[in-house]
């Protein structure tokens, strides 16, 4: 299916083709070009970002007055992949990044500048932002023709609230996209089933059709019992040895480790045999955590150069690597080739559903599944495997999105 969009400066509405994108993907540009505001639901890896990319390029395009588009993201790692993203298309903008994360675009996050920079720019602007720092463009007081909330469900925390609800308000176009839509049964805290706020669903895109279409993987999920550890003072070894096992049985090339702990995965590396036995089976490693930074085969690099490795990494089909994380790629971080994810940490609905889709996207045309791996020894492990199928039950034999409520 090919998109159509107007030409600047024409008096009436001429079409040409941009982009080849899904059904779907048409279906959700029409709905945003006819309602100002709303939800838009779609399972991780059904390419949102492609749509909030082109109907930023229509409104960019379908006036000669300059517009501002302002894109919220949960974490500065991810504001910074949809800036590379929005410029792989879009150009002959201004682009500003609105959070305390290094970037090569011009940044602040002084309300002041923010206002100076706008109200003095004669071209259309690309500000990219975090929920963090969202109060700063409040402050600043702009006009903001759109605004884009990435993983949207972040939008209800108790810290983001009062800006989330500013732009709903006053932006001319509010869009929400998320895949983990969050609601409330409380009046003591803001839901996404707040439509003053939040708007109605727009567009609701069931995972089934996906797979049906094959735009993403069905998941499959695999419960491991293993034998619980006996002796804590040697648990990373026992890390190590399931870790090693359940690799060798899944048999997978490139695989996501959910760690439980920062602590887990530095003892994991430095204490026990783990890097070794990687070695011996042809795999590289790479972890990256908020306290330890990003270190790919035991060497200590930035993040830029962690997330061009982990991309090139995963776009080989020859390479075998492990990455081992806590928390920082659960959420909106695209990475490429992904096969297998190992759950050694509880988690809630929305995190579950986002790791699944880590591993959901196509890659060579071998990989017929997403595998989701949960190790299960005494009551350890049982709830998170109870949650892991209870989520796919919902989202992919059901298909519905992975809501979770707010009850107190």
């Amino acid at each position: 299916m090919y998109l159509y969009a107007p030409v600047r400066g024409s008096n009436h509405l001429l079409w040409y083709i941009m982009l080849k994108l899904r059904d779907h993907q048409l279906s959700i540009l029409n709905t945003l070009q006819q309602n100002s505001k709303g939800q838009v639901i779609v399972p991780t890896g059904g390419g949102k970002t492609m749509c909030m990319i082109e109907d930023a390029k229509y409104q960019f395009t379908k006036s000669n007055l300059p517009k501002t588009i302002v894109v919220v993201a949960p974490r500065i790692l991810l504001a910074q992949q949809l800036c590379e993203d929005f410029l792989e298309l879009i150009d002959n903008v201004d682009v500003i990044h609105v959070h305390s994360g290094e970037t090569h675009h011009y940044s602040t996050t002084k309300a002041d500048e923010i206002t100076y920079l706008v109200n003095n720019s004669t071209d259309n602007i690309l500000l990219f932002t975090t929920y963090h720092s969202l109060h700063r463009i409040q402050e600043a007081e702009i006009e903001v023709d759109v605004i884009y909330f990435d993983e949207a469900h972040n939008g209800v925390q108790k810290n983001f609230v009062e800006a989330v609800e500013y732009h709903s308000m006053y932006a001319n176009r509010c869009y929400f996209f998320t895949a983990t839509p969050k609601h409330s049964k409380t009046p003591f805290k803001i839901g996404m089933n707040d439509e003053d706020i939040f708007g109605r669903v727009l567009v609701n895109v069931p995972a089934p059709k996906l797979v049906d279409e094959g735009i993403i993987l069905p998941p499959k999920v695999t419960i491991k019992k293993i034998d619980a550890p006996d002796d804590s003072r040697f648990k990373h070894e026992h890390d190590c040895d399931h870790i090693v096992s359940t690799m060798d049985e899944i048999d997978a090339d490139k695989v996501l480790i959910c760690a439980r702990s920062t602590k887990q995965i530095v003892n994991l590396v430095s204490q026990s045999d783990f890097c070794i036995e990687l070695r011996n089976r042809g795999y590289d490693w790479m972890y990256i955590t908020a306290k330890t930074g990003a270190v790919i085969n035991g060497k200590k690099v930035d993040r830029e150069s962690f997330f061009n490795t982990l991309n090139s990494w995963g776009q080989d089909d020859l390479k075998r690597f492990v990455v081992i994380h806590h928390s920082i790629l659960s959420e909106g971080i695209n990475v490429k080739g992904l096969e297998a994810a190992l759950f050694l940490r509880n988690m809630d609905y929305i995190t579950i559903s986002q790791t699944i889709g880590r591993v959901i996207r196509k890659g060579n045309e071998s990989k017929t599944y997403g595998l989701i791996c949960v190790p299960v020894y005494d009551k350890v492990g049982i709830s998170t495997a109870r949650k892991v199928e209870a989520v796919v039950d919902t989202v992919f034999d059901k298909g519905q999105p992975a809501i979770s409520t707010i009850t107190k």
